[in-house]
Formats: structure tokens, C-alpha cells, sequence
């Protein structure tokens, strides 16, 4: 039978700090590289700021090597599509015998505004204007191009949400993972704070800051790391870090006792259910969260090691009675490790590696992947 062994994988992504998918993407490709005969990793270094002219561009070069890759042996694509990812959502429209597989990191659409050039983001009625009126076409055009696919979501609810968009893909569900980070102190060790931590964008919850701290007692801190968030507003009483990597990261995480995560994925164009990559890290550093119980993060709560509340109202009176609690703190601390190690990079690919390795499989043969 065919082995991933005797396989190339093409590797399409956005490119590193491009976005949170693009840095999800380096750590996925490290791991998932030794079990193939080599991997081609081409990045999409114009995510955020593509012209229709970029999108052609990309789009043939990965229609190119997939064609010349397919022709001399076993060949399997994968895509890290999200929602304003264009090129990495048109490049997938590959010819049927070329077996192409996709994680859908903001389900359940592979791509949420698929006509939203440089130029048209630029106007913000056209952008609406474009896509608001003509979304049927818009969901028609994304079951067309991944129809007969397997696509991936990263929580079970992200699944589920695929099979309703994308009928005629097969969905299947699968995990972030949890990077490894170095260790750091016992939760009940760390200064009486807490934090927020990621990518400053709408719906991530920033906007919510000077309420929280308002309605957070003045003794527990509220420490905010992530890239974007020296662009935010001055609020007296709150620390900010800015972009944090290496050292920097291990001193915001070390800083803190909780991560606050008031995430609504909600929007005119419908409900999302993204994993949540602020979380894993978080969890990396043993730090459980406070969140609400939308979307995928319900799931979160349901696994452990996190405090879900339904109303951000009700979160700083959430934080303030879990935050104080060593006994509280513990228990969650304990959940989160045992989270962290279920989703440990080496268990996460291997959904991808088992659908691979059955995608390029002769018809009526079972693989079977070793351990590596």
C-alpha cells in the first residue's frame, strides 16, 4: 500500500505573523513533516492586504505544484483556511484526483468574505455591499470548491457547524493543540492578577477592558499581552505588554493567575465557532481561564479547567471569587495539565496523518501509521 513514507504533502498557509493561523501553522507543519517523503510549506505572504492580483498569483502556483507534484507520485494539499483568508481558500480549487484536505480554523464557513481585496476593505459599504446581499452565492461558491473534501475543525462544535454549510464535505473534528512552554509557577504563586492575551481584533473581547477593570476589585491586577494591543486606549490601572514571544511571554504568563476570554464570534453574517488558540496558550503556562459560554467555548468549560459565565456582566464578579480561592485555583490548574497533555502536539496530528494516510491509500486498502 501507499505510505505517507513515499508522499508529499503541499502545505498552504498563511504566512508566519500574519496571523494567529499562520503561527498555529508552524508548530502543525514541524510536526507532521517526518512522517512524510518531503513537504512542500508555501505561505501566503499577503493575507490582510490582497489584491485580486495576488489571489490569481497564488492560486496558479499552488494549482502548479500541486499538478507537477501529483504527476510524480503521491501528493496530498492541505489548507489553513479562516475567515479572510482568500488566497488560502481559492487555491484549494484543485482537480478532484488530487486529494486536498482543509482545516477550517473559523468555521463553519472556510472563508467568511471571499471577494475582500485590499481594495475592497477599504470601503467599508462596498465591502457589505459585495457580500451581505449575496451570501447564498457566497456559501454556494465554498461548497463548490470544497465539495467532496475533508475538512477539519479544531473542536467538536466547529464540526458540526461544517456539516450545515459544507453538506457535501466530510467534516471531521480534531484539536488545537497545546504548544510546549516552559514551566511556570503555581498559579497560587503567582501575583493576585489576571490577564488578557491575543490578537487585538473585533469580537475578541479588548473593547470590554476599561469595564472590566472598572467593575474588578482595585487589589487584583489586569495585565493585557497580544499583538495589537499597545494600539489600544490608555485605562489607568491596567499593564500592557504588547506583542509578547519568548522570555517576554513566560514573564506576562507568570504575571498572572486567570486569563479572561469575553469572546462573541457573533456577527450580521452568522455565529462562529473558532478554537481558541489564547487558550492553548494559556494552558501551556498552567493558567486556567474565565470565559464566556459562547460558541466553542462552551466546550472548553465542558473539558475543564475553565469558568464559564453567561453574561460578561457576571465576569468580574466570576473572577473575583475564583481568583482568591487557592483551593478554586488548584482544582482548575489540575484540569488544565490534564487538558494539556490529552492535547499535546503529537496527539492532535494524528487525526490529519490518519485521513492522509487514507486519502492516498490504494481502493479496499486500510492504512496503518506507526508512531513516529
Amino acid at each position: 500500500m501507499t505510505d505517507l513514507d513515499e508522499t508529499r504533502l503541499i502545505y498552504v498557509a498563511p504566512a508566519t505573523g500574519r496571523s494567529g493561523v499562520g503561527d498555529y501553522a508552524d508548530d502543525f507543519v514541524e510536526a507532521v513533516a517526518p512522517h512524510f517523503a518531503n513537504v512542500v510549506d508555501y505561505r501566503i505572504d499577503t493575507e490582510g492586504a490582497e489584491t485580486a492580483r495576488d489571489v490569481v498569483a497564488h492560486a496558479r502556483a499552488v494549482r502548479r505544484l500541486a499538478l507537477e507534484s501529483h504527476r510524480d507520485g503521491p501528493t496530498v494539499v492541505h489548507f489553513e483556511q479562516s475567515g479572510g483568508s482568500l488566497s488560502v481558500f481559492w487555491s484549494a480549487a484543485l482537480p478532484r484526483e488530487i486529494p486536498v484536505t482543509a482545516t477550517v480554523h473559523d468555521p463553519p464557513h472556510p472563508v467568511w468574505w471571499p471577494y475582500k481585496t485590499a481594495g475592497v476593505a477599504r470601503h467599508r459599504l462596498l465591502h457589505h455591499a459585495i457580500h451581505y446581499p449575496f451570501r447564498s452565492i457566497s456559501t454556494a461558491v465554498e461548497r463548490r470548491v470544497m465539495s467532496h473534501r475533508t475538512v477539519f475543525a479544531l473542536t467538536d462544535t466547529g464540526a458540526r457547524a461544517l456539516t450545515t454549510v459544507l453538506p457535501r464535505s466530510r467534516a471531521e473534528s480534531a484539536r488545537i493543540f497545546v504548544p510546549e512552554r516552559a514551566p511556570a509557577p503555581p498559579v497560587t504563586d503567582r501575583p493576585l492578577a489576571v490577564g488578557m492575551f491575543g490578537h487585538v481584533y473585533k469580537g475578541k473581547g479588548f473593547e470590554s477592558i476599561e469595564k472590566l477593570r472598572a467593575e474588578l476589585p482595585s487589589d487584583i491586577g489586569l495585565v493585557v499581552a497580544g499583538r495589537g494591543t499597545t494600539s489600544l486606549p490608555a485605562v489607568e490601572g491596567v499593564t500592557v505588554f504588547g506583542e509578547v514571544n519568548g522570555a517576554d511571554e513566560d514573564r506576562f504568563f507568570a504575571s498572572i493567575r486567570l486569563i479572561l476570554v469575553p469572546y462573541s464570534k457573533h456577527n450580521p453574517y452568522g455565529r462562529a465557532y473558532p478554537a481558541s488558540s489564547a487558550v492553548t496558550r494559556s494552558y501551556a503556562y498552567g493558567t486556567p481561564i474565565v470565559c464566556l459560554t459562547e460558541g466553542a467555548l462552551a466546550e472548553t468549560v465542558a473539558r475543564g479547567g475553565a469558568v464559564g459565565v453567561d453574561h460578561i456582566d457576571d465576569l468580574a464578579a466570576t473572577v473575583d471569587g475564583v481568583v482568591r480561592d487557592d483551593e478554586v485555583m488548584n482544582r482548575l490548574g489540575h484540569a488544565v495539565a490534564r487538558v494539556a497533555a490529552e492535547d499535546s502536539l503529537a496527539n492532535c496530528v494524528r487525526p490529519f496523518l490518519d485521513e492522509w494516510a487514507r486519502a492516498v491509500a490504494p481502493i479496499g486498502v486500510t492504512p496503518e501509521l506507526d508512531s513516529r
